[in-house]
């Protein structure tokens, strides 16, 4: 089976987590799955759950811990036990990682659009290393993220500045991607086949420019 990039999306307890195990799974054919983990235990609530979700994957996978810098850690793991399949949950946490270590000082009801073209500047170098290291392997890779942008609106700054850097990191994977899965309670709809067909719809060009 030919290697693909995966991207699949979701809200909170949509089951992206669970269809995205599944799927390294399979596609794995039983072989090893390299799990590449970006949350940071910062308190009690979040360790306990870190804990929880290395115990319901499969033991002989391998888990590697990347906060910020998952594309070092793949090269590195692929070229001395390379895996036929890459799952990073999730893209959600790396960029309010990067977001958070670039704007550690961040208050108030203002956000300078300098500091905002920081990150940004930040996180786009991060997904385009992530690409990078996806092309330079064999192997397929999963990513899983939030969908956040369907809610309230945040009424703070810095998490609608969050919102938005997320929005675009996902548009951008989703255009790289084979194929983009949505999870809605638990079912999985393949987005990239109706986006095709919309296009060809439309005489094979994007009628629906970026508006925000």
């Amino acid at each position: 089976m030919p290697r693909e990039l995966i991207l699949i999306l979701g809200g909170a307890r949509s089951g992206k987590s669970a269809a995205a195990e599944a799927l390294a799974g399979r596609r794995s054919g039983g072989a090893p799955v390299l799990f590449v983990a970006t949350a940071r235990p910062s308190d009690d609530e979040m360790r306990a759950r870190i804990a929880r979700h290395q115990g319901e994957r499969p033991a002989h996978w391998h888990t590697i811990e990347a906060p910020l810098h998952p594309a070092e850690a793949i090269r590195a793991s692929q070229a001395t036990h390379a895996t036929p399949v890459v799952l990073l949950d999730c893209i959600t946490l790396l960029v309010a990682n990067h977001l958070l270590d670039a704007l550690p000082d961040v208050a108030g009801d203002t956000l300078p659009a300098a500091d905002e073209a920081r990150a940004q500047a930040i996180i786009d170098a991060a997904i385009a290393d992530l690409l990078a290291a996806y092309r330079a392997t064999d192997a397929t890779m999963i990513l899983v993220s939030n969908e956040v942008g369907m809610g309230l609106v945040p009424p703070y700054p810095l998490g609608r500045a969050y919102r938005d850097l997320l929005g675009r990191v996902n548009a951008r994977l989703a255009a790289q991607a084979d194929a983009v899965l949505l999870l809605i309670a638990g079912l999985p709809i393949e987005i990239t086949q109706l986006a095709a067909a919309w296009r060809a719809a439309q005489g094979g060009t994007q009628t629906i420019a970026e508006s925000d």
